[in-house]
């Protein structure tokens, strides 16, 4: 039984944004609570804004202007007479000052005690803490004030390879794995500069790289009573560059006794800071050795993972935040808490994985997502919506997926089919990387570490359209006409028999013919044979079929939902494409593609054009390694832009001399010209 509420909460104020935002207010509308959303000019009319009961600007698109300034938050909070903040992840999340601002104002915070944040988000003082409980930790070196000099001397009694790591904040910025002494001094100089940028915190400490490392963390509830349990572990070492991709729980490594130790070690640490509410304590485990763990870091916060606890458990952790922020007492023990079946999360970023995962942006302009149900076993965290604008001022997660299965097995291939349901056209994500990821048999065989999506990257490639995606394409060029009669229509009108409709395509380099004789074409659907001829493999079979794609009103009229089907030889797919300036955005049940028609390039044109170095996505200058004038060679770093949090170094594309066209601080467009890096005139 629970406890009366000792601080009453009818108004709780999210402080937060995307789909994290739309997660918490869910759960308080269900538990019959006022939300209100905060938003910067960049959402004002975000998903998050339509769902709350109330809405309040915070400033500019900026962050630092709007959803990390504690001030505004708080009057926000004030203004609205929220009783409560819920903080989601990131942001202000895990910031000591925050916390304290609230209780100074007389709101409830909806997370750990500022001395716990502050303790816990300084990685130096957590390690500190969770030793005097024996917990094991990495071996390494941390403490206050570490130099570059200081870690660099003590680097080889470590032992290499090293990991850099920020003493503040997470997400895997600023962290930077070492193989040797001699690349160590760079590492460092960058590791700062993006610990600083990140979280205001330069402090950097080094720990011993484990070998073939798992990471595995711990889910804690703790209430103000002195009552802590754990909600079993997460496998979250499907990551790159230190980002979680796919996550699920409970992990395949552990064994029963190493399950219940690593959770009695997380309980442990939580109680070394007299933590309450929900929290993450994260550990490295060696995949030779799954029985031996080491304490990394603890998140006081939510954790984007925490669906695939939930559906393991029953447990819905933002209520169990709530009813801690009130001060009841856990109505759940350790015995309570029982692991059924297994649950999978594909994060969906907005991110270009075929092109080094830069960040991408654009403007939704169709979305599918999959259905959800108990039953089905599906469930989605999103913060899309048809006529989202994609920026680079945020984190590029837009959504979550994540799958319930008896077992894993289950879960993997319903995971799989509701990627194959999600379809984002107009912004590129990395939807088709998710399911490449899932097919590899050492992820299907539960053989992983952390460095797996790093050597799997090498093998990615966008795979080539399949043949119905091109005639999709082919079919957006003849269109709906408005009379039935083929032979009243301009299509393919002449004497004799119809003329085909042929569409030249090009996509990663690949041309592709597609040709289409319409046999009838109509408002609502375009039927005929189609070919396609693979240009570049001219001993490839041809690929032909009789096609038909329907646009299907269902529903009443002022309520109708419309399903656009392409059938090939009478089998029927869903499929989704638009026209976005040009370009044909196609997806279907094998992926998504974006077809542009194949066009000759001159030369010359290519030639003046090959020393330009173009911005990859929207973003701000950081650094400029060179100045203008220098002499610099192929590969050279010449500007580094940071986008959604991560920094991206743009390299000299030839041999020559540089000439500049941005600087630090400057916002730039995809696409645009940052430098031109030209070849000196022969004498």
């Amino acid at each position: 039984m629970t406890t009366a509420a000792t601080h009453p909460i009818r108004s709780v104020l999210v402080a937060n944004r995307g789909e994290i935002a739309c997660r918490v207010i869910d759960t308080l509308r269900r538990m019959g609570i006022r939300s209100i959303a905060v938003y910067s000019d960049a959402d004002a009319d975000a998903r998050h804004v339509r769902e709350a009961d109330v809405a309040v600007r915070l400033g500019p698109a900026p962050a630092t202007q709007s959803y990390l300034d504690i001030d505004a938050v708080v009057r926000a909070a004030q203004h609205t007479g929220a009783d409560a903040v819920h903080p989601g992840y990131g942001f202000l999340s895990e910031n000591q000052k925050f916390a304290a601002a609230l209780a100074d104002a007389g709101i409830v915070f909806v997370g750990p005690p500022a001395e716990a944040i502050a303790t816990m988000g300084d990685k130096i003082t957590a390690r500190a803490a969770v030793v005097e409980r024996d917990v094991p930790v990495v071996p390494g070196l941390s403490r206050p004030g570490l130099t570059d000099e200081d870690l660099i001397a003590a680097a080889p009694d470590i032992g290499f390879p090293v990991l850099i790591k920020p003493s503040a904040g997470g997400g895997g910025k600023g962290m930077h794995r070492v193989e040797n002494t001699a690349d160590l001094p760079a590492a460092l100089q960058r590791a700062r500069r993006e610990a600083g940028s990140a979280f205001g915190d330069d402090s950097l400490f080094l720990e011993h790289f484990v070998d073939t490392p798992r990471h595995i963390e711990v889910q804690i509830l703790a209430d103000t009573h002195g009552t802590v349990i754990h909600l079993g572990e997460r496998e979250c070492s499907l990551q790159r560059r230190h980002q979680k991709v796919i996550e699920e729980a409970p992990s395949a490594l552990l064994d029963t006794d190493t399950r219940a130790r690593i959770g009695e070690a997380a309980c442990d640490a939580a109680r070394s800071v007299g933590y309450t509410g929900a929290g993450t304590v994260e550990f490295i485990v060696s995949a030779k050795r799954p029985d031996a763990f080491f304490f990394m870091e603890m998140n006081t916060r939510l954790q984007v993972e925490h669906p695939v606890t939930e559906l393991v458990t029953g447990v819905d952790l933002v209520e169990q935040q709530i009813r801690v922020a009130r001060g009841e007492k856990l109505a759940l023990t350790q015995d309570d808490i029982v692991l059924r079946g297994h649950a999978i999360e594909a994060r969906v970023y907005a991110e270009d994985p075929a092109n080094g995962f830069l960040p991408t942006g654009g403007t939704i302009t169709h979305l599918m997502e999959p259905e959800t149900s108990d039953a089905g076993g599906v469930r989605v965290d999103s913060a899309m919506f048809p006529g989202l604008v994609v920026g680079s001022d945020y984190d590029p997660m837009l959504a979550k997926v994540i799958a319930y299965g008896s077992d894993r097995e289950e879960a993997l291939e319903r995971l799989d089919a509701a990627l194959a349901h999600t379809r984002v056209l107009g912004v590129v994500t990395n939807v088709d990387f998710c399911r490449f990821v899932l097919a590899q048999p050492a992820v299907r065989a539960a053989d992983l570490d952390t460095e797996l999506l790093d050597r799997l990257v090498v093998d990615y490639a966008v795979p080539e359209p399949v043949p119905e995606a091109l005639v999709l394409a082919g079919i957006a060029r003849i269109g709906p006409r408005d009379r039935q009669d083929v032979w009243q229509s301009a299509i393919g009108w002449r004497i004799g028999d119809a003329a085909p409709v042929i569409t030249r395509l090009v996509s990663g380099g690949q041309h592709h013919t597609v040709s289409i004789r319409v046999e009838e074409s109509t408002e609502d659907a375009v039927r005929g044979q189609a070919t396609v001829t693979y240009d570049d493999d001219p001993d490839r079979k041809p690929w032909s079929a009789a096609v038909e794609y329907r646009r299907i009103r269902r529903g009443a009229e002022g309520n109708a939902t419309e399903v656009r089907r392409l059938i090939v030889d009478g089998v029927s797919q869903s499929w989704s494409k638009e026209e976005i300036d040009g370009t044909w955005w196609v997806s279907g049940p094998h992926g998504t593609w974006t077809l542009e028609l194949a066009r000759p390039l001159l030369d010359e044109a290519a030639d003046e054009k090959a020393g330009e170095i173009l911005s990859p996505m929207p973003g701000t200058v950081v650094a400029v390694s060179a100045s203008a004038g220098d002499e610099v060679t192929a590969g050279s770093p010449i500007i580094v832009v940071e986008a959604m949090k991560m920094e991206h170094t743009l390299t000299a594309p030839t041999d020559g001399v540089v000439a500049l066209s941005a600087a630090v601080g400057d916002k730039v467009a995809a696409g645009q010209t940052l430098a031109v890096v030209t070849k000196e005139m022969e004498n």
